[in-house]
């Protein structure tokens, strides 16, 4: 009787655990297709808050399971602002999965979870050790100041920091000091009344000064090209071509899943036109992906929804399509045979466009009916045409004509479902994983043996420790 409790016990802490890393792979607590904003907020932070009061060690592991960002953020700060509620013998384990974690965001994230720290009032030794750590270790704190002034600033104050000279000048006395040696708090300096001062700044500070000095916006988008990132570059590029205006976006340069994103945000048209540079610059982001995390495939079917939930929303705008495209992309350069079957028959990817009901069943069949060693199915699992078709085609096929998994088979969701905290299954006969990133599918399919339930909770806890020694060796070898 112990042995049958304590192995259910088990099974119910490796469910509860697969669930948080799948709902930390794929939501954002931003609106989707099928649910609103508040309603995923609400969900997500449950979930966070039930995962820390009963397995704390293996919440903090999760920083290293190649979870998004969002999630990443919002492990930080609870884990901070429960730092009394650290075991001893894994409190330095814990600050150091915090440390890289929070250095591994992109900068405005981690400025933000900075600044969080202070609104929510964190204040405690690990948090300031935290904060202090993160801005000694900027190389290009000075670059970081000018654009995140204000949240700096406010961080400084909130974590009694002693600074440099000049960094506390800038911030909090500006004019106390008349030339500056640092270059770019000298061109902030000059900026309020040199225009050209301002095209050495970043590019949303030198907006304002822009705005300041009258200068028409065309000329500033010309001119401030060089100084801006290439996210910048695509959300100014709309501006600017409602002025007739080129802004050159650097395609070689773009991760995986954004240039899939700004691939569809062309016109068909427009992707017809540059279909072979489009398709290169696909092609060769995918390869760029496989460098850094490996995967090497036999024979690979994608069942890829088209469908028009795949549209997204206002605020993730085609998101679950491009995550699909780009997924397209990345299988086929990691397969030794590759083919692609859409919701909509016929779909060149390139020219894919989101419309239509949600046909799994048909490109289902149609995969198996190939023979691929792998199946990845990329949709939201909001199949009606018909409802529960491609389920009972892959209850029938899992049970009676390969219930030895001779050929594997992952569904891969980029929407969280926030009404049962779940990703939406298609069945339970195959595994269900979050997808956030097209570049996170090496991991994923590494983790969908735990999704499918034939692992045990040890066997998780192992995978989340060698995550974990992974992680920390990459931060101590950077």
């Amino acid at each position: 009787m112990d042995a049958q409790w304590s192995k259910e016990v088990s099974q119910v802490e490796r469910q509860d655990l697969v669930m948080f890393i799948n709902a930390c792979l794929s939501c954002t607590g931003q609106r989707e297709f099928y649910s609103n904003h508040y309603g995923k907020g609400v969900s997500i932070d449950f979930l966070h808050d039930y995962i820390l009061g009963n397995y704390r060690l293996l919440y903090a592991r999760t920083l290293a399971a190649g979870i998004n960002h969002f999630n990443r953020a919002q492990i930080i700060l609870k884990l901070l602002a429960t730092g009394r509620d650290t075991s001893p013998e894994h409190r330095q384990e814990e600050g150091a999965l915090i440390a890289a974690a929070l250095n591994q965001l992109p900068p405005q994230r981690a400025w933000k979870v900075l600044a969080e720290i202070r609104r929510r009032g964190i204040n405690n030794r690990r948090s300031r050790a935290v904060v202090r750590d993160y801005i000694q270790s900027r190389r290009d704190i000075s670059f970081q100041a000018v654009k995140y002034r204000a949240k700096l600033r406010a961080v400084a104050i909130h974590n009694h920091l002693k600074l440099e000279r000049e960094l506390a000048a800038f911030l909090f006395d500006p004019t106390k000091i008349k030339a500056y040696q640092t270059a770019i708090f000298e061109d902030f300096r000059k900026a309020k009344y040199d225009r050209e001062a301002i095209y050495a700044l970043p590019v949303t500070v030198a907006e304002g000064f822009a705005a300041q000095h009258g200068i028409k916006r065309e000329i500033f988008l010309d001119r401030i090209q060089q100084q801006m990132t290439p996210g910048e570059k695509l959300r100014l590029q709309k501006t600017a071509n409602r002025g007739k205006q080129e802004i050159a976006v650097d395609l070689a340069q773009m991760p995986l899943t954004k240039l899939a994103l700004y691939v569809l945000s062309l016109s068909r048209g427009e992707r017809g036109d540059r279909f072979a540079i489009l398709d290169d610059a696909l092609d060769s982001a995918a390869r760029r992906t496989l460098q850094r995390s490996p995967l090497h495939l036999g024979r690979v079917a994608t069942v890829l929804d088209c469908s028009y939930s795949a549209s997204g929303s206002s605020e993730k705008r085609r998101r679950p399509l491009g995550i699909a495209l780009a997924a397209h992309y990345l299988l086929k350069a990691a397969a030794q045979e590759y083919r692609a079957f859409w919701t909509i028959p016929g779909t060149e990817a390139l020219l894919v466009t989101p419309r239509g009901q949600t046909d799994l069943a048909t490109p289902v069949l149609d995969a198996l009916e190939w023979g691929a060693d792998l199946v990845a199915i990329v949709s939201d699992g909001w199949e009606n045409d018909p409802p529960r078709g491609a389920a009972q085609v892959l209850e029938i096929y899992r049970t009676k004509l390969d219930n030895q998994g001779r050929t594997a088979i992952v569904h891969c969701n980029p929407v969280f479902d926030s009404d049962d905290f779940l990703l939406r299954s298609l069945t339970p006969a195959i595994p269900t994983v979050g997808l956030r990133e097209a570049e996170d599918l090496p991991t994923l399919l590494g983790f969908a043996r735990f999704a499918e339930g034939a692992a045990e909770l040890a066997d998780l806890e192992a995978y989340l420790a060698a995550k974990v020694r992974q992680l920390l060796g990459e931060e101590q070898d950077g």
